[in-house]
């Protein structure tokens, strides 16, 4: 999620296609970052916090920095989050998304040009790493550079200075490069499609940004952060999320990660009837059997990591948090819940008794109480 405070167009985009290079430049005050988020980026799982104790690592260091991830995993906000806890933070962060210029103009933007240089440059430009000098540069999607480009990227690496097209002088640049792919570069390298040594100038340090279903801890988190912002934007600061809702959310695979989650948010409190945002309102696909297999995999997965985090009252708190879930997802109807858990009633009650969310046998509660609903 991009805050619009913190962000301007270096120089007016040409057209309203190329208007996707942004620059990040500190507002003139902020308040800090809390603790546990930069902008859309959360640390609640545990995997998030191992991720951040790398980047912790990582971020006093100049060295060139490469980001490996899924389409939509917050890239951009984890080189923001270094950018600010670097010694750089006073400078300016720059991020140019490789993959969104157009091929003809790919190196008049990066490395800026002089008048004259070409037909139409009628007064001298700097590039983008000028504009970031003393701060941070952010090559987004830097397998999609063109093998030209890709040796002159490295010399820029090498030297530490730029040449404007249509100059002569070199330009010295003091920049830190965080680089970012969703692609294997290293296959790309063996299909000779990215330069071996430019691989190694830009992965002095590499960091694996793990998708956001291997998060699940992050999920609910980010749904208020998007909550927030667009109940906001228009005009409906009642609407919460409902349970049900939620553990549909924590169950969701989200192929598209957090751009997936902020867009469903965004369609939700769009669409929702009333204060409260039901299941039944959250555009999602449906599962399919298909995926089982996958989904193993990734439950397995999820359990070794908390297994490796030595996470405490392990079987108890899964134990728990099915139950829950079902219950919720059923509408809080036992006899629905115990068929998609394939217990009996008498089971379920069992285990709703023993988390306090219905009243044990021989406890008398009021008619009234929620608990009590569902078939008798």
């Amino acid at each position: 999620m991009r805050d619009s405070n913190h962000l301007r167009p270096v120089t007016p985009p040409r057209n309203a296609s190329e208007s996707r290079v942004l620059a990040f430049n500190r507002p003139p005050s902020r308040t800090p970052l809390r603790e546990n988020r930069a902008s859309a980026m959360v640390f609640e799982d545990p995997v998030s916090r191992t991720l951040k104790s790398e980047l912790d690592r990582l971020a006093p260091s100049d060295a060139s920095l490469l980001l490996i991830g899924e389409t939509g995993t917050g890239k951009e906000q984890v080189a923001r989050y270094v950018h600010e806890q670097s010694k750089r933070r006073n400078g300016p962060f720059v991020a140019v998304n490789c993959g969104a210029l157009p091929e003809t103009l790919v190196e008049a933007e990066l490395f800026g040009y002089e008048k004259g240089a070409f037909t139409g440059a009628l007064k001298a430009q700097v590039g983008w790493f000028e504009a970031a000098n003393r701060g941070t540069l952010l090559l987004d999607e830097v397998g999609d550079l063109a093998p030209h480009l890709q040796v002159k990227l490295l010399r820029v690496l090498q030297e530490r200075e730029v040449v404007r097209l249509g100059a002569r002088n070199p330009v010295d640049v003091d920049v830190r490069i965080i680089a970012s792919t969703n692609v294997d570069l290293e296959a790309a390298i063996v299909g000779r499609e990215f330069r071996q040594d430019l691989y190694y100038r830009l992965a002095v340090a590499s960091v694996v940004l793990p998708p956001l279903r291997h998060r699940i801890g992050d999920i609910s988190v980010l749904a208020d952060h998007f909550l927030a912002i667009y109940r906001e934007r228009v005009g409906r600061p009642e609407l919460t999320l409902a349970e049900a809702a939620r553990a549909i959310l924590g169950a969701h695979s989200w192929p598209g990660n957090i751009r997936e989650l902020e867009n469903v948010i965004h369609n939700a409190v769009l669409l929702a009837k009333g204060p409260v945002i039901q299941a039944s309102e959250l555009r999602l696909p449906r599962a399919t059997n298909a995926a089982s297999p996958s989904w193993t995999d990734e439950y397995r997965q999820l359990i070794e990591r908390l297994i490796a985090a030595e996470e405490p009252n392990l079987f108890a708190r899964i134990t728990e948090q099915l139950v829950r879930t079902a219950f919720e997802w059923s509408g809080r109807n036992q006899v629905r819940a115990a068929q998609r858990l394939c217990l009996t009633r008498n089971s379920l009650r069992t285990e709703l008794a023993r988390l306090g969310i219905i009243p044990g046998r021989g406890t008398r509660k009021p008619i009234s109480s929620k608990d009590s609903e569902g078939p008798n």
